[in-house]
């Protein structure tokens, strides 16, 4: 179990140069754009255009902040996104662009390498105690919203935008949250 806080974060450039990325996680640690497995990020869109592409990756966008984006992916309807929205899920290799619907936006991305990994993200709000199942290879609790804090010998407390780690090895998480408080579970297992 680490906990990653949002002041360590790691910013760099996206991979079509049109704005930066603030890294949450990467597996395996320290790969780059072209060779993980798995990576959490995070990034703010000031304008519309064109997405980065990435070969053989499955991704899923949360909007976090901002009034929101319409997706347009090759071969499907426009997907109208704000931050009351469940997270959308699409290949990251397909012809993507976004056009924001009223200024900037931040949003969440999950990316695995599809046929190694798959992902699962959940938008969950919190207003009184709960369990987390984390079951999952890896799973990551972003706190989006107010803070939370995880139960246990040493209680862990989450800020805004603070992420917790964990490996199978902890089956089940409690949370006691802030009053409004809204965390992401973001849940990574292995292909068949």
């Amino acid at each position: 179990m680490r906990v990653l806080r949002a002041a360590d974060y790691r910013v760099m450039p996206w991979k079509n140069g049109g704005g930066t990325t603030t890294e949450i996680a990467v597996s395996p640690a320290g790969a780059g754009l072209d060779d993980f497995d798995w990576r959490v990020s995070m990034a703010r869109v000031e304008t519309s255009g064109p997405f980065s592409s990435f070969a053989g990756i499955d991704r899923t966008l949360s909007v976090l902040e901002g009034e929101g984006i319409v997706l347009n992916v090759a071969g499907r309807p426009p997907e109208r996104m704000t931050a009351a929205s469940q997270p959308f899920s699409f290949p990251a290799d397909q012809p993507t662009s976004a056009a924001l619907i009223a200024g900037p936006i931040t949003d969440l991305n999950v990316m695995t390498r599809r046929g190694r990994m798959l992902h699962q993200v959940e938008r969950l709000p919190v207003s009184a105690p709960v369990e987390i199942s984390t079951e999952a290879c890896s799973t990551l609790i972003l706190c989006h919203r107010g803070h939370a804090i995880f139960a246990g010998a040493t209680p862990i407390r989450l800020e805004p935008l603070d992420t917790l780690l964990l490996g199978p090895d902890v089956p089940i998480l409690r949370v006691e949250p802030a009053p409004d408080a809204t965390l992401f579970v973001v849940r990574i297992i292995r292909a068949a």
